[in-house]
């Protein structure tokens, strides 16, 4: 086996450990579910091998990511509070959530640097060309966690904004039916568990932030910033008008969740237009040419056969 490909299962290797060890939202219920059903004694044993396993390495990470995320450490507390902020948006908030991405950047321009010294090596390039090809591999592997925390931030915005309509029409039949808005959050939140579970999750976090002191309209807007997105800022933006002008809450929520949904069919028709022009290029690469052999294609084979079989009928033509 060349000692590129080894070096590069190294590197997709080193991947999947940081992959793996990367702290997750995990819930312990699906857990009790199982053991409320019933399971057996063997597959307890295998979990809590696996546990004890994953719990060994994750403490040689957590000992390994603070010396490697020296070099990349942030220069000041605001560009950690953005670090920390951004992370919060893709749903990883735990305290070593920012050591571990900083430690993964360097851990992983360093397999990707090895990787393709191995690889300059085997092929004998010169030193001028090995030296840009190997700073090229270590910065791609250095922003690669970047990349990989926009997408997951993104796709979490996304998530959360497809299901803002559906719990702002929830909210408003809780508000209509005389609960406070308060408790309407706490309810949403609760209700909107099993079908939007991100949005659900942030409006919990609201509530504990409510039953710590902090004010509603702090909390309201911790939930903008959170999420990112420019849906939840308006809809926070209309609910603190609405309290200090003294409308009403629900005549408001039920306006901006229209508007949303009218947003949202809008985006899906959008999308929908969009798929023919998407679909030229697999026509034109794909099947117009299988359309073209199939129909064109067994005229051609009797024109070559007939000129084959008469060939004063291409000098008469010339």
């Amino acid at each position: 086996m060349p000692i590129y490909v080894v070096g590069l299962m190294i590197l997709m290797s080193g991947a999947l450990v940081v992959y793996s060890l990367w702290p997750k939202n995990q819930d312990d219920s699906q857990t009790i579910q199982r053991r409320m059903i019933g399971r057996s004694r063997k597959e307890d044993i295998t979990d809590i091998r696996k546990r004890a396993k994953a719990s060994v390495a994750q403490k040689v990470v957590k000992n390994l990511a603070p010396f490697a995320m020296r070099p990349v450490m942030p220069k000041n507390a605001e560009e950690m509070s953005k670090l920390r902020l951004k992370l919060a948006s893709a749903g990883f908030r735990r305290d070593n959530a920012a050591t571990l991405f900083l430690g993964s950047k360097t851990m992983i321009a360093a397999l990707a640097g090895i990787v393709a010294t191995i690889f300059v090596w085997t092929k004998g390039d010169t030193f001028g060309h090995g030296a840009g090809t190997v700073l090229f591999c270590m910065g791609g592997g250095f922003m690669a966690p970047n990349l990989w925390l926009s997408m997951a931030a993104s796709k979490r915005a996304e998530a959360v904004k497809n299901g803002i309509p559906d719990a702002l029409d929830l909210m408003v039949i809780s508000v209509e039916s005389g609960l406070a808005l308060d408790a309407a959050i706490q309810r949403v939140g609760d209700e909107m568990r099993q079908v939007h579970p991100l949005l659900a999750e942030e409006m919990q976090i609201v509530t504990l932030e409510s039953q710590m002191g902090i004010p509603r309209a702090e909390a309201l807007a911790n939930l903008a910033n959170r999420t990112g997105i420019a849906e939840m800022r308006s809809l926070v933006a209309i609910v603190n008008q609405a309290e200090r002008f003294g409308t009403s809450i629900a005549r408001a929520l039920r306006t901006q969740a229209e508007t949303l949904r009218t947003k949202r069919r809008q985006a899906a028709e959008e999308r929908a237009q969009k798929t023919t022009v998407k679909l030229m290029a697999p026509l034109i690469l794909f099947i117009f040419p299988a359309i073209l052999v199939v129909l064109a294609g067994p005229a051609a084979l009797k024109m070559i056969q007939t000129l084959q079989e008469n060939p004063a009928v291409m000098g008469k033509g010339g």
